[in-house]
């Protein structure tokens, strides 16, 4: 290790806990909002029957949030799954500004804080991609 890389040591260790900070403060309400649409809950149900997919759809997005929320828990994962909450957030403001008429503060806010961890971690999307391209 050279003396520049020791002295960036305590600045890269402040961030990884910072990002793990983040990672678990967002895992929290994406986790709940999951446990929402999986059981039915509103306002979650009327939501999803507004778009009219119904409850498959629901469901599935639901899975879905369970299995980013595992992995952004997952080193290797955590960037990928954090840039797919930024799409889904994107989505969720979409929907409950234009067709729900619902607030748009807490996916708003989950997008932006999904997004700073997708920054932060983008070192991991480009050691996955290049485990995807060595196939």
């Amino acid at each position: 290790m050279t003396l520049i890389e020791a002295k960036d040591l305590p600045k890269r260790r402040a961030r990884n806990i910072a990002l793990w900070v983040l990672q678990v403060l967002t895992a929290g309400p994406l986790l709940l909002a999951a446990a929402a649409k999986l059981t039915g809950a509103e306002p979650s149900a009327s939501t999803f029957e507004a778009i009219g997919w119904g409850d498959w759809f629901r469901n599935l997005v639901g899975l879905l949030e369970i299995a980013g929320v595992v992995a952004l828990f997952v080193p290797l994962l955590t960037g990928l799954a954090a840039l797919a909450f930024v799409g889904l957030m994107a989505g969720a403001v979409v929907t409950e500004a234009f067709v729900t008429g619902g607030g748009v503060v807490m996916p708003l806010v989950l997008l932006m804080m999904s997004a700073a961890i997708a920054w932060g971690r983008r070192a991991s999307i480009t050691r996955l991609r290049a485990l995807a391209t060595q196939h």
